[in-house]
C-alpha cells in the first residue's frame, strides 16, 4: 500500500497531461429533483376502476373459446398497449390452445395466419412457416390479389421480422410486404396510413413495449391510458430518488471527466423492466450502469497507463 502511494505521489509531481473527451454536460440537471411526484402510487378511484378493466378484459379472453381471431387480436393490442404483463398467465393458456388446435394454419386468412403466426413466435412456439405457400401463385410469387388486403399485408410484414436463418419465404415476404406498403401509404386514410408509417419506419419487433404504447394509446382504450399514466408515474418517482442519489455522490465535481448521463442509464432499463413490479431491478440496475459508465470513462478518456493498471488489479482484487 506504501508502494502504491509513493508512486501516485511521484505521478503528481510529474505534470500528467489528462486527454478530454469534451462531453456535454448533463441536459436534465435537477429536473427530476424539483419536479419530484408526490407519490407513486395512483388514487384509490383509480386503482379500483383499473381492477374492473382488468376483469373485463380476463373475461373477453375467456369467452369464444373456438374463435381464435378474437383472441388474437385482443392479445397483439394488449401487447402493443403495454398492458399484457397483467395477463400473462391467461394469454399464455390462449396461446396454448391454439397452438394445439387441431387445424392450425388451416383455412385461415392472410391477416390471421401472420398475426397468430408473429404471437406464437414471441412467445416461443416453434411454428413453421410453411403455410405462407399458399399465399403464393403457381410462379412461385407472392399472389398480386394480396395487394387490396393491406392489414394483412402489414401483419405479414411484422410477422417476417421473426424469421429465423434459412426461412427464405419470409425474407421474400419482407422484401413483398415492404415494396408494396411503400407504394400505397400516401394513398391510405388515417388511422391505417399511420401504422403503416409507423411500421415501415420502426417495425414492432424491434421497438420499445413503452414507445410503442405510447405510439399506440392514442387509438385505443381507456385502460392502458390509465396503465400508463400509473407506470410513468412510478418511473419519475424512482427516477427522482436516483437524481437524489447521484447528486449526493457529486460525481460532477469530483469526476468531471465522466459522464453525467443518469437518465439515459434509467431509460436504458425501463427499455428492458417497465412494469411496476421491476422497481428494485431498475434502481439497482441503473446504479450498477452509472458506476460502469464511470469506469469507463476512467479508462477510457483519464487514466494513464501506470495508473489504469493499478486500477485494474484494484477491482480484480474485489473479485
Amino acid at each position: 500500500m506504501l508502494d502504491v502511494n509513493r508512486h501516485l505521489l511521484q505521478n503528481e509531481s510529474t505534470k500528467i497531461i489528462r486527454k478530454s473527451a469534451n462531453y456535454q454536460p448533463n441536459i436534465w440537471g435537477d429536473h427530476f429533483i424539483t419536479n419530484a411526484p408526490s407519490g407513486h402510487m395512483t388514487p384509490d378511484a383509480c386503482l379500483e376502476q383499473v381492477e374492473e378493466l382488468k376483469e373485463e378484459v380476463r373475461r373477453m379472453l375467456a369467452v369464444d373459446a373456438n374463435d381464435s381471431s378474437k383472441k388474437l387480436k385482443l392479445i397483439d393490442s394488449l401487447q402493443r398497449l403495454g398492458v399484457a404483463y397483467h395477463f400473462e398467465g391467461e394469454i399464455e393458456e390462449a396461446l396454448k390452445q391454439i397452438h394445439d388446435a387441431p387445424n392450425g394454419f388451416d383455412e385461415i386468412d392472410l391477416y390471421t395466419m401472420a398475426l397468430q403466426f408473429r404471437l406464437l413466435r414471441q412467445h416461443g412456439y416453434n411454428v413453421q412457416c410453411d403455410a405462407f405457400n399458399r399465399f403464393k401463385d403457381k410462379k412461385g410469387s407472392f399472389k398480386e390479389e394480396l395487394i387490396k388486403d393491406v392489414p394483412g399485408m402489414l401483419c405479414l410484414y411484422e410477422a417476417s421480422y421473426m424469421r429465423i436463418h434459412g426461412e427464405d419465404i419470409l425474407d421474400e415476404a419482407l422484401v413483398f410486404t415492404t415494396t408494396q406498403l411503400k407504394s400505397m401509404v400516401n394513398d391510405l386514410k388515417p388511422p391505417l396510413a399511420t401504422q403503416v408509417m409507423h411500421a415501415l419506419k420502426q417495425p414492432l419487433h424491434k421497438g420499445m413495449p413503452r414507445l410503442e404504447a405510447r405510439h399506440y394509446i392514442s387509438v385505443y382504450q381507456q385502460l392502458a391510458l390509465l396503465d400508463f399514466n400509473s407506470l410513468q408515474s412510478i418511473h419519475k418517482q424512482e427516477l427522482s430518488q436516483l437524481s437524489r442519489w447521484w447528486k449526493e455522490l457529486d460525481f460532477v465535481t469530483k469526476l468531471p471527466y465522466a459522464r453525467d448521463r443518469l437518465v439515459e442509464c434509467y431509460f436504458w432499463i425501463v427499455g428492458v423492466y417497465f412494469e411496476a413490479h421491476y422497481s428494485f431491478a431498475r434502481m439497482n440496475l441503473t446504479k450498477i450502469i452509472a458506476m460502469a459508465s464511470i469506469i469507463d470513462d476512467t479508462y477510457d478518456v483519464y487514466g494513464t497507463l501506470e495508473e489504469l493498471k493499478l486500477f485494474t488489479d484494484a477491482i480484480e482484487r474485489w473479485i
